[in-house]
């Protein structure tokens, strides 16, 4: 059987995604009522206990009757009470169908979804095509002992953190509104900063409620120097994985760098908090860029990350690519291509 789970419907897609045994952050409801892009829904297919659910943001194709499917920005991709190699060959052929017909009836022309590192979900959609390797992300392994896990560190961010706390800088736990609000206000000036678009300018009901969320533990953590905060992130562990959802530091302490302080702080709190690794992520847009090198030098953990870019209708996506001015032998890492903006001349 198959149904969708809209946006509105809360308790039914938080039921699936609480029941289901692996997911994150990224599969939530709260997270995907964020989202602005687009209509979030959750395609479930089921049999009796067992189920997959696929959390997908629905846009509609400008003057067109079509619409296509993409996911949340993060590591999404569908999800299941049962590992899938469990759920058996008949069931995932049935739901490959069953999703195909869920494609058709919804004049969808095309699928995008980032996957997740940690998750075997290539089990459940690869028999359709299209997954494509999209680079590598970093975690920090915290089932290993802490120092340990320091010794995996570049010789000279160990002595950069030991530096940071002969300096005076310490890392606070909090909670309350006054520290959200100056999280929000150091969050707000690195965004402005680094020149993002206005949909990572979030209000202060954003911060406050991510933080009351009962779907994921979440704990806002400040980084001091004098009593003054400086650096901040918001943390969230969902099942036994955390991360880093939000970091900022204000612009005069980057040169000291108190973020890496935050990060080997972090897998002390995670820890306690039951997590088994800590995912830093990849670089800038998944590249192994300044970012992905800063994060490697915590944890030689690298994993391959992938997307799933599928098309439903190769008819209307190629007739869609034909309105645009497009060479047709450039190599243009984009999907699906037919939003591809192309640059003014």
């Amino acid at each position: 059987m198959k149904k969708t789970i809209t946006i509105l419907e809360k308790e039914e897609w938080k039921n699936y995604v609480r029941n289901s045994l692996q997911h994150d952050f990224y599969h939530t409801w709260y997270y995907h009522s964020l989202d602005t892009t687009g209509l979030p829904l959750l395609f479930v297919y089921e049999e009796g206990e067992n189920y997959i659910a696929f959390p997908l943001i629905k846009r509609p194709i400008s003057d067109t009757p079509y619409s296509d499917l993409t996911s949340v920005y993060g590591y999404t991709g569908p999800i299941s009470n049962l590992k899938f190699e469990q759920l058996g060959a008949v069931f995932l052929r049935q739901f490959r169908a069953s999703f195909l017909a869920f494609l058709r009836e919804g004049q969808f022309v095309s699928v995008f979804s980032r996957l997740h590192p940690f998750f075997d979900q290539h089990l459940s959609i690869a028999p359709m095509g299209g997954i494509h390797p999209n680079g590598k992300t970093i975690a920090i392994d915290l089932r290993i002992p802490l120092e340990e896990q320091r010794q995996k560190y570049h010789k000279r961010l160990r002595e950069k953190i030991r530096q940071l706390k002969r300096k005076g800088y310490s890392v606070r736990e909090c909670s309350s509104l006054g520290d959200i609000s100056t999280f929000a206000a150091i969050y707000t000036e690195n965004m402005k900063r680094i020149g993002a678009s206005d949909y990572y300018l979030f209000t202060p009901s954003y911060f406050s409620d991510l933080h009351h969320s009962d779907e994921f533990n979440s704990k806002l953590l400040l980084v001091e120097i004098e009593g003054k905060a400086v650096c901040g992130a918001f943390i969230v562990c969902t099942n036994d994985i955390i991360q880093a959802h939000l970091l900022g530091t204000m612009t005069a302490y980057l040169p000291d760098s108190p973020a890496k302080l935050l990060t080997d702080e972090i897998t002390i709190i995670g820890r306690r908090m039951g997590a088994k690794y800590f995912h830093l992520g990849g670089g800038l847009n998944f590249r192994q860029d300044s970012l992905f090198e800063w994060k490697a030098c915590f944890s030689d953990l690298i994993l391959d990350f992938s997307s799933w870019r599928y098309i439903a209708d190769p008819v209307v996506y190629d007739s869609l690519l034909e309105e645009l001015p497009l060479d047709k032998s450039a190599d243009i890492d984009f999907f699906p291509l037919y939003r591809y903006q192309v640059p003014a001349h």
